[in-house]
């Protein structure tokens, strides 16, 4: 058996991950430590039994041959495109649980992993999104986008598709790690979706062709989406969810939470209030504010976009005895100079030359009988 016939091999064997086989592999290699499996020595007991049921199942071959038909490549540690860097936060985790170690290989299609996942944000959030939270998750991905920013999700209905969706509009990279195997649309209504993604960005999934969706195995694939980002982002979740599975997963490897909050009448967001109110995610309201979790101080200008967004009126700029000029005038009668000094508290003076300065800037007008506001 060859390397990547072993590779192909383990991934099917253990099924994504195991915390005592990295190590194993890592010491031992691949190909040595699928034969242990297979004559079942040289193993830890928990592992032994781990891979008892499917020892003798060796599908290595045609695993590989219809992932090769389908577009699919398989990557394993050691591989240029392995994204060893993002990965190594799980060498910190404490073992609770069999899914708490690196993936042992990874399935790809599309681009180069190692390229889309130079700056990667997770956006995430619930199936049954509402039309506020499928906004919200589309201009952040746009903003993403825009900023040259690749958009990570997991390929669901409701804030995954928008995000995904917003990406591409957006002309940017986007990237699904799924919870079924090579060749498996889930749903199936995304199988167009998954396309175009593979043309732009990547498909990601642990588990080897025909494998299905299960419960189990979101939950191990929510660990790789906070993972394989910088931050993550939550947009609407409930309660008990996936999305604050997520969420869980990024606090855990020490990765940057933002939360963006939402009315507190829906129970969709009440995940995200939970999670900013705990202090374990901050509250954010824009792809910048998320940019500026993880990147260096000052390379963020957040404030940016919302003074486009919310840019000064020309009255909101006037200066206080401009404000107070403008404010004693109406725009039905004419008042006079001096009455208009009088009630602004300035000099004649000084109130005239702050009635032509607003004239200039188109604020008041001068008529028979003293001045008027232009609204």
């Amino acid at each position: 058996m060859d390397e990547i016939h072993a590779w192909a091999y383990l991934n099917r064997v253990i099924e994504a991950t195991h915390p005592q086989i990295v190590p194993l592999v890592t010491e031992f290699g691949p190909v040595e430590v699928a034969e242990r499996i297979k004559v079942r020595a040289g193993l830890p007991e928990s592992l032994l039994n781990t891979t008892q049921a499917r020892a003798e199942i060796d599908q290595s071959a045609r695993d590989l041959d219809v992932a090769a038909t389908l577009g699919w490549r398989l990557i394993y540690p050691g591989h240029p495109e392995w994204p060893e860097e993002l990965l190594s936060c799980f060498t910190t985790l404490e073992v609770r649980d069999r899914a708490d170690a690196p993936p042992l290989a990874l399935w790809v299609r599309g681009r180069d992993l190692r390229e889309i996942l130079s700056e990667a944000v997770a956006i995430v959030g619930t199936r049954i999104a509402s039309s506020y939270g499928t906004q919200v998750a589309a201009q952040f991905a746009g903003q993403f986008a825009s900023a040259g920013v690749s958009v990570i999700s997991g390929g669901a209905l409701g804030i995954d598709a928008a995000a995904h969706r917003a990406a591409l509009d957006a002309g940017g990279t986007t990237v699904v790690v799924g919870a079924g195997g090579v060749g498996v649309d889930y749903p199936r209504a995304h199988a167009e979706l998954f396309d175009r993604i593979a043309g732009r960005g990547a498909l990601i999934t642990e588990y080897p062709p025909g494998v299905r969706p299960a419960r189990h195995r979101f939950l191990t694939r929510n660990r790789l989406v906070a993972a394989l980002a910088q931050a993550t982002a939550i947009v609407e979740a409930g309660w008990r969810s996936g999305a604050r599975n997520t969420a869980h997963w990024a606090v855990r490897l020490n990765r940057p939470l933002g939360a963006v909050p939402g009315p507190v009448t829906l129970q969709t967001t009440s995940g995200c209030h939970d999670l900013i109110r705990n202090g374990e995610a901050v509250l954010v309201c824009s792809a910048d504010n998320v940019r500026s979790l993880y990147r260096t101080v000052g390379t963020v200008n957040e404030d940016a976009q919302l003074e486009l967004l919310w840019e000064q009126s020309a009255v909101q700029k006037l200066s206080r005895n401009e404000l107070a000029v403008y404010d004693s005038l109406n725009s039905a009668e004419p008042t006079p100079v001096g009455e208009v000094a009088a009630q602004a508290g300035l000099s004649v003076a000084l109130t005239t030359h702050l009635l032509l300065e607003l004239q200039v800037q188109g604020l008041t007008t001068r008529v028979e009988g003293g001045w008027l506001r232009q609204t």
